[in-house]
């Protein structure tokens, strides 16, 4: 492949054409990585294709409306997150996840009328989250409490995306072994709704 298509203005510019060496540079050199994130946010391998699949489709089909100042990578990696959202909305995948925090939140709440019972449990979770092996207690917070994904996480700590995937079901477990049925509930009332964008 022509080394001038790794100019990001010059790659932008080829596409614009409809130069089809341009497009094939862009999916052999963004496919597998676009694959991964995909992945990260759905946690499903066939609907992670198709969302990548969906997006290099698009960028073709609206190739002419391409800016040369847009940073390609950036630009790609937004529209896997956009496609991500429009399918999941789609197939009622985020209305069930909601439905799914709620009810475990509905649980908490209407067993517990208590408000010193709901406390102790909103402890017993800190408490639990903090005496997590260092590792897993890192891995768990960057997700829960600052939002990132498994590729971010994995990025961010040099480690691979299994060994994120691992460390976060892990450390649920540990949780929930010690908080049982409730833990999804007392999660949410922790960390409010970046809870609705992680799957266990």
């Amino acid at each position: 492949m022509s080394s001038f298509l790794k100019n990001n203005a010059t790659l932008i510019k080829a596409l614009k054409k409809g130069n089809t060496d341009a497009y094939t540079y862009l999916v052999d050199a963004y496919h597998q990585k676009l694959c991964v994130y995909a992945f990260s946010l759905s946690h499903d391998h066939y609907y992670a294709e198709d969302i990548v699949q969906n997006v290099f489709f698009k960028v073709w089909q609206k190739r002419k409306k391409l800016k040369e100042d847009f940073n390609i990578q950036g630009f790609l990696y937004k529209l896997v997150y956009n496609e991500f959202i429009d399918l999941y909305r789609k197939e009622k995948a985020v209305m069930s996840l909601e439905k799914k925090y709620i009810e475990a939140l509905d649980t908490v709440i209407n067993e517990d009328d208590n408000n010193s019972v709901l406390e102790q449990l909103i402890s017993l979770v800190k408490d639990e989250i903090e005496n997590l092996p260092p590792k897993y207690k890192q891995t768990f917070l960057l997700s829960k409490q600052e939002g990132l994904t498994n590729i971010e996480i994995a990025d961010y700590l040099n480690v691979s995306i299994k060994t994120v995937e691992a460390q976060m079901t892990k450390a649920f477990s540990i949780i929930r072994e010690k908080v049982g049925e409730k833990t999804n509930g007392i999660l949410f009332l922790l960390f409010g709704q970046k809870q609705l964008s992680k799957n266990f």
